[in-house]
Order: C-alpha cells, then structure tokens, then sequence
C-alpha cells in the first residue's frame, strides 16, 4: 500500500467486483522476499519508499481494504488498453491484473487465510 500499488496479480481470473480486504500471508520466505524486493526495483516502481525487513512486516492477517474495480487480462502490454491513472508497471503481463480504487490500510488484524477470494470470518 505503501508504494502506490493499485494492481494485484493473480494466476486465476475473477468476475467479482467491489469491496475486499487485504490479507497478508503468514507464509513468506528469505528468498521470496528478496525476489518480491528485486522484481519492484527492476519494474521501477518503488519510488522513494522505503521497504521494511522481513521480520517487521505484520502477517497472517488483514492489513487493509480496497475494491476490485477491474481485471487486466494477460497479455495486456498496448496503450490502448490500460485502465487510466493505473500504473501499468505493477501488472505482471503473464497474469491478470486485479485493478484496486480505494486502497487503504487498516490495523493488523489476525485472521487465517485461504486460497482466492474468500469469505471473512464475522467481525471483520
């Protein structure tokens, strides 16, 4: 959230629309994150952020909330088809590209996750 990301890609597509939340995974390696780190610093997309350790990242729960407003399919690289004010940079072509308005963080809350979109339990 912090470097401005409005693109969540994905291996699967979705027909959903609106309002998600955020949720960090509990699971990240070293080398997953040293990979996410380099990905962002060769697609330029970091700015003057400033990229927390590993360890200080708050995970296994919800972090924020957005809305899915759109998807990128693959194989989206023409000018023609970008969704205005998004920055393209985020989209990996290989994989849809979920269009996020409305970001925001939230406080840490712990809650176990799963694979896709899923239901939150009650009270989040």
């Amino acid at each position: 959230m912090s470097a401005h990301k409005r693109i969540e890609n994905r291996r699967w597509n979705t027909s959903y629309r609106g309002p998600i939340l955020l949720h960090a995974a509990n699971g990240c390696t070293r080398d997953e994150y040293a990979d996410a780190l380099n990905w962002m610093i060769d697609a330029d997309v970091l700015g003057c952020v400033v990229c927390p350790k590993l360890d200080d990242l708050p995970r296994g729960g919800i972090v924020g909330r957005a809305r899915i407003v759109d998807v990128i399919p693959p194989g989206t690289q023409s000018p023609f088809n970008r969704p205005p004010g998004i920055d393209m940079r985020w989209h990996m072509p290989e994989q849809y590209g979920f269009v996020l308005e409305d970001v925001e963080p939230l406080p840490f809350r712990e809650c176990k996750g799963a694979l896709g979109l899923f239901e939150a339990p009650e009270g989040l």
